[in-house]
C-alpha cells in the first residue's frame, strides 16, 4: 500500500499519522507540514502515530535525518508510537540523537510522555 498521510493539531500536540509504505517525498511533505504546523501553532511537540506504517526500504529514514540536519533553532519534541521491533529500529535510524522517544503500541504514555515538562538534556531517554 502507498504511504499516506495526516497531519492534524489536537490539543497542544501536532499528530501526524502515516500508513502504508512512506517514500522519500512523503517523509519530506510530512516535515513540511509538520513545520508549518509547529510555526503557526508555536507548539514543538509532535505524536508521529506509525501503527499503521509499512516497513521502508532503510535508505527512507535516512531522509528524515538528513530533513533534521536543516531544523537549524526549531526545536522538536517528538514522540513515535510504532507497531513493532522494525519500525522502532527504524525510527532511531531516522531521528537520531533528537529529542524523542519510541513508545510500543502505547498512544497514551506517549502522549503524556510529550505533555511532561522537557528535563535536563538527555533524561528522557530513548525507548
Amino acid at each position: 500500500m502507498q504511504g499516506q498521510l495526516q497531519i492534524d493539531l489536537v490539543g497542544e500536540l501536532v499528530v501526524a499519522r502515516l500508513s502504508g509504505e512512506p517514500t522519500a517525498e512523503l517523509l519530506a511533505d510530512c516535515q513540511q507540514r509538520v513545520l508549518s504546523l509547529v510555526r503557526d501553532s508555536g507548539r514543538g511537540k509532535v505524536l508521529y502515530d506509525t501503527l499503521e506504517m509499512e516497513p521502508p526500504a532503510v535508505d527512507v529514514p535516512w531522509v528524515q535525518r538528513e530533513l533534521d540536519e536543516s531544523l537549524g533553532d526549531i526545536h522538536l519534541r517528538r514522540a513515535i508510537v510504532v507497531p513493532n521491533s522494525k519500525l522502532a529500529y527504524l525510527a532511531r535510524l531516522a531521528f537520531g540523537e533528537g529529542d524523542y522517544r519510541v513508545f510500543y503500541n502505547d498512544m497514551i504514555e506517549a502522549m503524556k510522555w510529550l505533555r511532561e515538562a522537557a528535563g535536563p538534556s538527555g533524561s528522557a531517554g530513548h525507548g
